[in-house]
C-alpha cells in the first residue's frame, strides 16, 4: 500500500511538472519560417475560401456533444508556383473570430500541404466553427485547396468525416 501511495505521488509531480501545451498546436515558429518579406501584390489575384469546422459535433440529443480533433490542410495543387495565405482566421459557432494563426501572408511551395490541428480538447469553436482564408496567387496559376478532417476515438468506436473549402470572393 506504502509502495502504491509513493507511485500515485512521483506520478503526480511529474505531470505537474510538464509545460502546459498549446491548443491548437500548430508550432508558430512554422509560421515564421514562412512569412514573405516582399510580395507582388499588384502582380497577384486575391481570394478568399470559407471552411467549415467541427471541433463538437452532437451525438444522440442536442445536449450530448462529442470533441473532435480537426486537422486543417492548406494544399497548393501547382507544381511550379508558390501560393500566398494572407489570413487564416478560426471563428466560433457564434461567428466570433477566436485565433488568427499569422499576422503576415506566409507560402506553400509547389505541391506542398501546411497543416493546423485544433486539438481534440480545444472545443472553443463549438458544434458549428469555421476558418475564412484570403490568399493571393499568381496569374493562371490554381487556387489553392482547403480541407479539414475531423476524427475522434473513444474505445472501439470513431467518427471521422471530410469538409472542403468553398471559394466566397
Amino acid at each position: 500500500m506504502k509502495y502504491i501511495l509513493l507511485l500515485l505521488l512521483l506520478t503526480s509531480v511529474i505531470y505537474s511538472c510538464e509545460k502546459p501545451r498549446k491548443l491548437s498546436s500548430t508550432d508558430p515558429v512554422n509560421w515564421e519560417k514562412r512569412i514573405l518579406k516582399n510580395i507582388p501584390v499588384d502582380s497577384l489575384e486575391n481570394g478568399s475560401t470559407f471552411l467549415s469546422i467541427y471541433s463538437q459535433i452532437f451525438l444522440r440529443t442536442d445536449q450530448d456533444e462529442t470533441d473532435l480533433t480537426a486537422t486543417v490542410s492548406l494544399h497548393n495543387p501547382n507544381t511550379t508556383d508558390s501560393i500566398y495565405i494572407n489570413k487564416a482566421v478560426y471563428y466560433n459557432t457564434e461567428g466570433t473570430a477566436i485565433r488568427n494563426y499569422f499576422e503576415k501572408a506566409i507560402f506553400v511551395r509547389p505541391m506542398e500541404t501546411v497543416q493546423i490541428v485544433i486539438d481534440g480538447v480545444d472545443n472553443e469553436g463549438g458544434t458549428g466553427a469555421n476558418f475564412m482564408f484570403s490568399w493571393s496567387i499568381k496569374p493562371n496559376t490554381r487556387e489553392p485547396l482547403f480541407e479539414a478532417v475531423m476524427i475522434s476515438t473513444y474505445g472501439q468506436q470513431g467518427i471521422s468525416f471530410v469538409t472542403e473549402g468553398k471559394r466566397v470572393k
